[in-house]
């Protein structure tokens, strides 16, 4: 429950920190001593849950229980309060007041709740020196490396195995063959598949080579979609059918290597073969399973890999590697220690990659390792069949507990999902999970904690930017479950509809999503209530609605977009928040107040004849959309939208031209006139073009997705 205890804290202090924001005291009248005084107290219980949270005790568990349920509980009572008496702004004075009073009452109940809570924390801490507790692991601060990266997929003891399936598919044989590799989970069939995958005998060999990640849950659709027309445009629009006929048509006459990884059953394999061509040019499928059953029905001539447990040296040699990134231990007096771990990892490959990264993070000294040891044994000995789980336990329980809040959230992504890292860094941030550390930013916090755990070897990588950054990540399958399990034990998962208040934790990250769920008349809700009570709100699409003065004070909105809806200046008087008329809003102030703006769509919002950003304004803008009829000049430069990658313009009548320096924006990639649009201004867009293809960059595209009007 310490883990429960300690995200709450992080989530309340970051509702701490936005009612105190300078930007919005004006809008509410708190006590700020008593807000001080309950964010020191907060504070104070953060220090002492990261250095005694591994205290393990009935007394310790009930407590950090009682804590998690007091923090949510403040966290609640001050959304509430402070839509209360957003709400009540317009009412009586005394009305007001009362609203005042009974926020203070109810923050007061809560300081002495934790105040006894610190106590009975301070007094078990004291008086129960023989509580079990974990041995302390020395881990590597955060922003530091200690060891050299070693290749997440290199194989130890695997090797003759590996050329094995390499010569298997690429022989001498014309028709197409189902080559399965079956062994249990963890012990390495997709390392051995990526591998024979990216051999350089295999490339040469292969016209085509596709990965497809299947999973238990699948959809034939949705995987046709992302590893086949990724790069395509329209491909939504497309049946089942018609991507099947295209998958056909893009491998026939071609010999082709398709990995369908992780498959649970025959129906899978009958849901995609028609989508395979038979030609008799040597194509193979190299398919994932723990089912030997699945496997024998499937392969050619009764032949298919079986994946061994490693022996007792290939052990030590993958937990060398892990542990110190060689496969040697500098360490002579650690050695002997070591293979037993080892051994007690019974040759899986999974436990011993977990724990070789629970080493690398930890002391290396003989009373650390012989607590490892002991508890290896203690799975082992008691024959338990859950023991890989066991094992992956123990470098779970012996993460900071800082991580452990951003590990247990892999929970929410499906089996075997390639999750982009700056969705998630957006989802830990909006989460609360992140402590502030010195003069970081939240999303330099957030990729240090993302690669620490990809150190500790508990988050894989899936895919790297040129620049070596972790462009995509996901989790192995036992460690989902090990996430499942232990978000449960800890209580993370909240219910909806069980709070005391109305507005929950649950409502934050629901809030964060409202995107999915565009709002129409019949269910609208008051903005007001949800800018100022959900500061962690990073998309917010606004349907029809009329919109407040304090949409421009969401420090961590991304994506905003607006539909028929009327926005008021936030440089004009605060007494006047709803405009009469659009054409007093000016796009030049959009930004200024929104720095992680990457997505702007504005829909028949501003209007105005001519538009003159301001340098600084939309350093993060990544999209812009502009849907607006009476804009007829646009005066802006590549200054002006350093990061753009796409800009879609609709219904553009009057626009003549697009400025001729946006095509020097280094990361825009495409421009894109929708709907009506003059001829010269996509006359304009093709001189772009051409600029840049005289300047070298072929990569800048012009989409034609209307209908043009004589200028």
């Amino acid at each position: 429950m310490a883990v429960a205890a300690y995200a709450s804290l992080l989530s309340l202090t970051d509702v701490l920190d936005s009612v105190q924001h300078p930007a919005r005291r004006h809008l509410l009248h708190l006590d700020n001593g008593q807000i001080q005084s309950l964010q020191q107290k907060v504070q104070f219980l953060q220090d002492f849950l990261e250095l005694h949270s591994q205290r393990i005790s009935p007394e310790m568990e009930d407590l950090s229980r009682q804590l998690a349920v007091v923090a949510d509980e403040a966290d609640d009572i001050i959304d509430f309060h402070v839509v209360s008496q957003l709400r009540e702004r317009s009412q009586d004075k005394t009305r007001h007041m009362a609203v005042l009073s009974s926020f203070r009452q109810d923050i007061d109940k809560i300081i002495k709740k934790i105040d006894s809570i610190t106590e009975k924390l301070l007094m078990v801490n004291e008086e129960r020196p023989d509580v079990q507790e974990q041995q302390p692991v020395v881990f590597v601060p955060v922003g530091s490396t200690a060891l050299p990266s070693s290749d997440k997929n290199t194989m130890v003891g695997f090797d003759e195995r590996l050329l094995q399936v390499v010569d298997k598919l690429t022989r001498d044989e014309s028709n197409l063959q189902i080559l399965p590799i079956v062994g249990m989970g963890g012990i390495g069939k997709t390392t051995l598949a990526q591998n024979a995958f990216d051999h350089p005998h295999i490339v040469y060999h292969f016209d085509v080579r596709i990965w497809l990640t299947i999973s238990q849950q699948y959809s034939v659709q949705e995987i046709l979609l992302k590893y086949f027309f990724k790069d395509e445009e329209n491909k939504q629009g497309k049946s089942l059918a018609e991507l099947g006929v295209c998958v056909h048509k893009h491998l026939f006459g071609k010999r082709y290597l398709i990995i369908m990884d992780d498959v649970w059953s025959i129906k899978a394999w009958d849901d995609f073969k028609l989508f395979f061509p038979n030609d008799g040019n040597g194509s193979r499928i190299l398919m994932t399973t723990r089912l030997l059953d699945l496997a024998r029905p499937l392969c050619f001539n009764n032949h298919y890999f079986t994946m061994n447990f490693l022996d007792e040296d290939n052990s030590w040699d993958l937990l060398c590697e892990k542990t110190f990134a060689q496969k040697s231990c500098p360490y002579p007096e650690l050695e002997e220690i070591g293979r037993n771990i080892a051994r007690c990892c019974r040759g899986l490959p999974l436990a011993i990659v977990v724990i070789g990264g629970l080493l690398a993070k930890s002391n290396k000294t003989r009373e650390y390792w012989e607590y490892v040891v002991e508890n290896i044994t203690s799975f082992v000995i008691f024959g338990d069949d859950d023991y890989c789980l066991k094992i992956l336990s123990l470098s779970y329980n012996s993460l900071p507990i800082h991580l452990k809040p951003c590990f247990l959230y892999m929970r929410v992504f499906p089996e075997d999902d390639e999750i982009k890292a700056s969705k998630l860094i957006d989802l830990w941030i909006g989460e609360g999970f992140l402590k502030p550390v010195g003069g970081k930013s939240l999303k330099e916090v957030a990729k240090e904690y993302l690669k620490d755990l990809v150190d500790r070897n508990l988050i894989l990588i899936r895919k790297l930017t040129r620049t070596g950054k972790i462009k995509t990540c996901g989790v192995h399958d036992i460690l989902r479950e090990l996430c499942v399990r232990e978000s449960e034990r800890e209580h993370l998962i909240r219910v909806p509809g069980t709070q005391e208040f109305h507005y929950s934790v649950q409502m934050k990250h629901d809030v964060c999503f409202l995107c999915s769920h565009k709002l129409d008349k019949q269910n609208k809700i008051h903005l007001e209530e949800v800018v100022v009570g959900f500061q962690s709100t990073t998309i917010l699409h606004l349907l029809d609605s009329t919109s407040l003065l304090e949409v421009w004070e969401l420090p961590k909105l991304r994506d905003f977009s607006v539909y028929n809806g009327r926005l008021p200046n936030p440089m004009e008087g605060r007494n006047s928040t709803i405009l009469a008329d659009l054409s007093t809003l000016e796009m030049t102030i959009i930004g200024s107040s929104l720095p992680n703006l990457e997505v702007l769509k504005l829909e028949r919002t501003c209007d105005g004849a001519e538009w003159s950003p301001i340098e600084g304004e939309f350093l993060g803008l990544k999209v812009l959309f502009i849907e607006n009829y009476d804009l007829k000049q646009w005066a802006a430069e590549d200054i002006h939208f350093p990061n753009l990658h796409g800009l879609y313009l609709q219904n553009m009548w009057n626009l003549k031209e697009i400025p001729l320096s946006i095509g020097d924006i280094n990361t825009l990639h495409s421009i894109h006139l929708i709907g009506h649009y003059s001829e010269s201004l996509m006359n304009s867009a093709l001189e772009i073009v051409e600029d840049q293809k005289e300047k070298g960059n072929e990569s800048l595209q012009v989409y034609d997705e209307g209908k043009q009007r004589p200028s």
